[in-house]
């Protein structure tokens, strides 16, 4: 089954291409990578994805039904998540209140019951607080709920963002390079960690990212592109040894 549709995706800005016939097809249930150059289109492709774009040209279609001119938070609430590379987490807010409120797009109660504070209200607010609770206690981060995600560790910040992503329960999880920033250690445990997102949660998970190890130890499919326009799809082995992803890209010092 096809998760994500992706078909003659075009790009402009002011005139100047970043994206050119972008196409694609994420099966259910895959781990893939998107990778290329430093403004090859990457972070586009997502961008266009999640909603915080509208392409010039080409569809976008997500179990079965176009996304074209959803809002980010509609595109979340047909089931895509995502993360960023730069982290952005509410850092002013606790770990615990950052993920109730990447929860509050399905409430369950309306703006009266908010006013009214009555039963209604209450049981949506203690429901979603016990999930999030539930998911830090599966990442193991229950000691750091009630903490400032500005005063953790960077690696820590990364399992808080992962955790926010899935608490709004999708089906395709997006993550721009989740290793960037990371220590060589941060780096090992993420493998395991986004291994384990993926059999757990049983998600199509789709990444961009620049650390080979991370995308080799992982995707079992390999899309490059260069100049917003894609050169290469294969597998991780078949990608390593095509001549025009080594020139674009990779380099004997990335392989």
């Amino acid at each position: 089954m096809t998760v994500l549709h992706i078909d003659g995706l075009t790009m402009h800005f002011s005139g100047l291409s970043a994206l050119e016939g972008f196409n694609t097809r994420l099966a259910d249930g895959g781990l893939t990578a998107l990778i290329g150059p430093n403004g090859a289109g990457k972070t586009t492709v997502f961008n266009l994805v999640s909603g915080f774009y509208q392409p010039t040209a080409g569809s976008i279609s997500f179990l079965d039904r176009p996304l074209a001119g959803l809002k980010p938070h509609q595109v979340t609430a047909r089931g895509i998540a995502r993360t960023f590379q730069n982290i952005r987490l509410w850092k002013d807010m606790t770990v615990l209140d950052n993920l109730r409120l990447a929860r509050h797009h399905r409430l369950g109660y309306g703006i009266t019951d908010v006013f009214r504070r009555g039963g209604r209200y209450r049981r949506g607010e203690d429901g979603i607080e016990a999930e999030a609770m539930e998911l830090l206690e599966t990442f193991k981060l229950t000691a750091a709920a009630y903490e400032r995600p500005k005063n953790l560790p960077y690696g820590v910040q990364r399992k808080v963002e992962l955790a926010r992503a899935l608490i709004s329960r999708p089906r395709l999880l997006l993550l721009d390079e989740p290793a960037a920033g990371l220590t060589s250690r941060d780096v090992v445990e993420l493998i395991d960690l986004i291994r384990w997102i993926h059999e757990t949660f049983r998600l199509t998970i789709w990444m961009i990212e620049h650390q080979m190890k991370v995308v080799m130890n992982l995707c079992s499919r390999i899309t490059v592109i260069d100049f917003g326009r894609i050169i290469a799809e294969g597998t991780p082995e078949e990608i390593r040894n095509d001549p025009e992803v080594i020139r674009a890209y990779l380099g004997d010092d990335k392989l």
